[in-house]
């Protein structure tokens, strides 16, 4: 299933995950991009959002107010509907009312791949490819991998350092996927040093040697962080 977690809280953009976007509120608008994949279900922590919700037939759960990530939302969520451990669920951020479905289904279809061949994996997210000077920008998170496609790093800071001139550079999506039972040991990781330098949560998961598969999509799609984000999101898909 797909769990989207809800903040009321935003310090750039107050408020953010109820902006209206062509008269639909952005969380609302994030839900409906997704809903014809599977089941969906809002993780609010706020009953304004969980009303906003069911206005527009979306289904919406209340959780903690005081979650440190939208990762402990969905798994507290995910734990009062009572999942089971093999459950794959899908964390599509409530600020991310442009992504693609066709980037959801691919990460779905890795997880069920590797779920199939009995892999190992903890978490599972997208990546594409990006520009030298897209890579610049320490607002979009970029990501090396292994030779079998997992995440050996993230980070703001333009990596990999281009020293032979031959560098390819990828940028993260931030889309999670987990089975019911990797979100558990996720989340019950301790936190990283590098995690908090970065500030980048899946961190956590490699900083204890835990493997995030990584799936390549075909992206154009962004978070919104501002409504500067906002008008220009809207600019370019509306």
């Amino acid at each position: 299933m797909i769990i989207i977690p809800a903040r009321l809280a935003s310090t750039r953009f107050p408020q953010k995950v109820l902006a209206e976007i062509d008269g639909l509120p952005m969380v609302v608008r994030t839900a409906k991009r997704v809903a014809h994949l599977d089941k969906v279900i809002v993780a609010a922590d706020d009953e304004i959002i969980i009303k906003k919700c069911k206005e527009y037939g979306i289904d919406a759960m209340l959780t903690s107010t005081t979650h440190k990530s939208g990762t402990d939302r969905i798994y507290e969520c995910a734990s009062l509907l009572d999942l089971s451990d093999d459950e794959l669920i899908i964390n599509v951020q409530a600020d991310e009312p442009f992504i693609e479905p066709d980037v959801v289904k691919s990460l779905m279809n890795k997880l069920k791949e590797l779920q199939t061949r009995q892999r190992e994996f903890i978490m599972g997210s997208c990546y594409n490819s990006i520009n030298a000077e897209a890579a610049t920008d320490p607002n979009l998170v970029k990501v090396v991998l292994d030779a079998e496609g997992n995440a050996i790093y993230f980070s703001r800071a333009k990596i990999p350092h281009n020293q032979s001139g031959e560098a390819v550079y990828f940028g993260h999506i931030g889309i999670y996927g987990f089975s019911k039972k990797s979100l558990k040991e996720f989340c019950n990781l301790s936190d990283a040093p590098i995690e908090d330098i970065e500030k980048l949560e899946q961190l956590r998961a490699i900083y204890h040697q835990k493997k995030i598969a990584m799936v390549k999509v075909a992206s154009t799609g962004f978070g919104i962080d501002t409504k500067e984000d906002l008008a220009r999101a809207v600019e370019i898909f509306l």
